[in-house]
């Protein structure tokens, strides 16, 4: 083998084990979020993604907007509405000039609890990464971005 086969080898593998290594670090952190949103809120972390979308859009989203945005199915994000709506926290407005289609938003309520649980959810997201310098901080996120930007 050449040398510069080997070179290309040893590149490939090294980013292989980055790939198995970024998947570890997500799934690690996924899963101390998920657990830790069960256990003080009861809630799932797709329900949470569901209310800092709706969040973000005060105005309610139509359901396809709010399913692409979070890159699920209509399905998925219907179910979690269902039950948001059922405990007061969204609701659904037709929209106009479509009787098939509906916006979902927040209520008072919703916002309140999103509220309550987005500080909580900082709070556990800074005690995860809490051993990273500023810089070091700076430099992974430069670094996801640029992996980001590089698949577009």
């Amino acid at each position: 083998m050449s040398t510069t086969a080997k070179v290309i080898e040893k590149l490939s593998k090294k980013r292989l084990r980055l790939w198995l290594q970024l998947l570890r670090a997500n799934r690690t952190t996924e899963n101390q979020l998920r657990e830790n949103m069960r256990l003080t809120f009861d809630c799932t972390l797709p329900r949470f993604d569901v209310l800092s979308a709706l969040d973000r859009y005060r105005d309610g989203l139509r359901m396809s907007d709010l399913s692409a945005k979070l890159m699920v199915s209509n399905g998925n994000v219907t179910g979690i509405v269902d039950r948001l709506e059922a405990e007061g926290l969204a609701r659904r407005i037709s929209v106009d000039g479509d009787r098939r289609a509906m916006r979902v938003k927040l209520t008072e309520a919703g916002i309140a609890r999103f509220a309550e649980m987005a500080a909580e959810h900082e709070t556990w997201v800074d005690t995860l990464f809490a051993t990273y310098s500023a810089a070091e901080l700076d430099t992974l996120t430069a670094l996801l971005s640029r992996l980001e930007e590089d698949k577009t």
